[in-house]
């Protein structure tokens, strides 16, 4: 989740519960206060009914609520001093001017008690709430809209203004994205009045610049390294050439020779197979174009006939649909070289290599005398699941830095007696 909605989130859930709350305490409130008019009312018309009855010599029960909404019954001494002063809501049988039949209605009731000349009396008065209620309810939708109102205008101005702070860092994260060491030449950067973004601003840009001179240092020493190594190999190479072809050796002397010159020979295939590696990781193959993955196959199918008619092993594949890949060649080449070269060298004579093609994968397998390769190493530099195998052990590392730099996925299978390696260039 972006970090602007998820600022949105918690802010909103935080003023959600706030005016809640608030919503709340304000309606109780508001419901106490109109509580408490009504009460005082009902207070004072019990003192004037008290008041006017004190003025006649008996006071006649009356058990029914009249029109004056009161009535009085007699009660023991004990009743009276044990009673308190009470007031409730409740629900009566109210006549209604336009209705003959009388209904429901809700009441606000006041319970108390008296004494006049030597009786006791329990005096309960009413007051219609029918108003009140409307009021209430009013007073309860009032208060929903108002809720619902503020929350979407707080979240609103707020999604509103949070947005516009952060767009600049959004921006500098796009940048970042599009930013390739080496490649681009404007730094990332952002037009802001915030200091921590400034300060953001700051600390990438010289974490960019160290990378670029760390990267230059690399991109140099590799180059160097190349040129230094490759000379010496390929003069010591040539020299040992010639030394097997000298007719004054001895047999033994010209074995050895051309022992030290497979190694020689190996030595600059590490080198070279090092070298790519490293420029792989530093991103240095990015020329990418579309390509057709089919016609590559085909043509390093080519290029590998000759040893495959040596081995005596046949090539199969079977093309379901047209695999297009956006990379560059070079790297291409790479993959589909290294993926065939290692099925033809590590099959048995008289094997197969199956190649499969569809519009997202690209497999390649192979029959072997040897048995299922170590699913957590088979990828790893230098393995080697046969020790008296001349290669670098660096073909599959290579391949997998590849699908690593564009996103591909590479998985070593063994089944039905093959090594498969399956390709998705499309996950």
């Amino acid at each position: 989740m972006r970090l602007a909605n998820q600022t949105l989130k918690y802010l909103s859930i935080s003023v959600l519960v706030v005016i809640a709350l608030w919503s709340t305490v304000f309606y109780l409130f508001m419901l106490e206060v109109i509580h408490d008019n009504i009460d005082e009312e009902l207070e004072n018309q019990k003192r004037l009914i008290i008041q006017e009855l004190s003025t006649n010599p008996t006071v006649a029960p009356d058990l029914e609520f009249g029109i004056n909404n009161y009535k009085v019954r007699e009660i023991s001494e004990q009743q009276a001093l044990n009673m308190q002063q009470v007031y409730k809501d409740t629900m009566l049988y109210m006549q209604d001017d336009d209705d003959p039949e009388p209904e429901l209605e809700p009441v606000r009731m006041l319970t108390t008690a008296f004494e006049h000349q030597g009786h006791y009396y329990e005096l309960s008065i009413i007051n219609s709430m029918i108003e009140e209620s409307d009021l209430i309810k009013n007073l309860f939708y009032s208060v929903v809209i108002l809720f619902v109102l503020l929350v979407v205008s707080i979240v609103s101005i707020n999604k509103i203004v949070i947005e516009r702070l952060w767009r600049p860092l959004y921006s500098f994260l796009d940048q970042l994205k599009r930013f390739r060491l080496g490649k681009t030449q404007e730094k990332p950067a952002m037009d802001t009045k915030i200091q921590e973004f400034k300060d953001l601003q700051l600390a990438v840009t010289t974490l960019i610049h160290h990378n670029e001179e760390t990267y230059e240092q690399q991109k140099q020493f590799i180059g160097n390294a190349s040129h230094e190594l490759q000379t010496p190999l390929a003069i010591m190479i040539n020299k040992l050439e010639m030394m097997v072809e000298s007719e004054e050796l001895k047999q033994e002397q010209s074995e050895t020779i051309a022992e030290v010159l497979n190694t020689a020979e190996r030595l600059v295939r590490l080198n070279k197979s090092l070298l790519l590696l490293s420029k792989i990781e530093n991103k240095q193959f990015l020329q990418n174009e579309d390509l057709s993955l089919n016609a590559l196959v085909l043509n390093m199918m080519v290029e590998f006939e000759d040893i495959a008619d040596f081995k005596q092993i046949k090539m199969n594949v079977v093309q379901k649909d047209q695999l297009h890949v956006h990379m560059d060649s070079a790297l291409a080449n790479i993959v589909v070289s290294n993926l065939l070269r290692n099925a033809l060298f590590h099959n048995r004579e008289g094997g197969e290599v199956n190649i499969g093609i569809t519009d997202k994968i690209l497999t390649v397998s192979n029959t072997s005398a040897h048995t299922a390769l170590d699913v957590g190493l088979v990828f790893s530099r230098f393995y080697k699941s046969d020790t008296g195998s001349k290669g670098t052990g660096l073909g599959l590392a290579i391949v997998q830095a590849i699908c690593h730099l564009y996103g591909f996925v590479i998985i070593y299978r063994y089944e039905n007696n093959q090594h498969s390696f399956q390709l998705n260039m499309h996950p």
